[in-house]
């Protein structure tokens, strides 16, 4: 497929509460090193800014970041901020708080309910805003309920500092339970083809009845995680890749966008290339045989 011709609007469009988004994105976590966090080695700060431009000119206009996406060298939003500020007006910058790292990479205490505005406002100077367009609460594993701590977010939603909440690494019964507090424009999970999940499955039936976009992470890395991609791929992948002329990553991508228009995909990189073979996996449109195909991997993972 001729790559280098397709931009983002070919995966189609769905909105973020009032903003209009293409449903392919990107996402910044890997602009900061070879992997994730405080794992492999620091990008190269041009290279990660050039990405990012290279992004836009290609017509993406969500962008997922966090505070906490930094390496020993590089921060995710400062690299956002250098490359890209003053803002396009259609760009949408959606952040997520509650995990802490501190200064040397490690993972310090889960964030109170209390310490939020903190980290709002640590991506607020980090970015450059007056406001965040949106703002994901990711759970974490310690809390059960997610109550109290949507309800600060929501509470800073008041008071103008965001636009859009969402929540991340939930439950069906933890978006039910937000949603009793504020509206709740998309959910983040971890979804991908080869690591079914019934409660995911569940959030991305619900979030299709309900309008709320579902944005998974990892879709293209599965079980790679933090580290990337793994090298293998099923047979069936690849060969649907062939019959396309595309790569196993490009179909796993096109095969999370076949999930449902409300599905948005954020696949990150910090490589050019991989950038706009990412972008063009939007225009595959995949057959109702090979989808059958795809599909019928997932019971046998995990």
């Amino acid at each position: 497929m001729t790559s280098q011709t397709i931009t983002a609007d070919a995966a189609g469009t769905w909105k973020l509460g009032d903003l209009p988004v293409h449903r392919l994105g990107f996402g910044a976590m890997r602009l900061t090193g070879s992997a994730a966090f405080h794992l492999g080695t620091p990008s190269d700060r041009d290279r990660s800014i050039a990405v990012l431009r290279k992004a836009i000119d290609l017509g993406v206009n969500h962008i997922d970041t966090a505070a906490f996406y930094f390496s020993s060298l590089r921060s995710a939003n400062e690299l956002i901020n250098s490359a890209l500020a003053p803002y396009p007006d259609d760009l949408v910058i959606v952040t997520k708080v509650g995990p802490y790292r501190a200064y040397d990479g490690q993972w310090g205490t889960s964030a109170r309910p209390e310490d939020l505005r903190g980290h709002v406002e640590e991506n607020l100077r980090q970015l450059g805003r007056d406001h965040l367009d949106v703002v994901n609460l990711r759970r974490m594993p310690k809390y059960d309920s997610i109550a109290e701590h949507f309800g600060a977010l929501a509470e800073l939603r008041e008071a103008g500092l965001i636009r859009h909440l969402g929540i991340s690494n939930v439950t069906p019964r933890h978006l039910a339970e937000a949603q009793a507090i504020a509206p709740v424009v998309c959910v983040q999970n971890r979804y991908a083809l080869d690591r079914p999940d019934p409660d995911t499955d569940e959030l991305l039936r619900t979030c299709g009845e309900q309008g709320i976009a579902f944005v998974p992470f990892y879709a293209v890395a599965g079980e790679g995680g933090e580290r990337g991609a793994l090298a293998a791929h099923d047979e069936e992948v690849r060969a649907v890749a062939r019959a396309h002329g595309a790569s196993p990553a490009q179909i796993r991508i096109a095969w999370t966008l076949h999930q449902g228009t409300h599905v948005l995909a954020i696949p990150g990189t910090g490589n050019p290339d991989h950038l706009v073979e990412n972008v063009a996996a939007g225009a595959i449109r995949l057959t109702e045989g090979e989808l059958d195909r795809l599909n019928a991997l997932r019971p046998a993972a995990g």
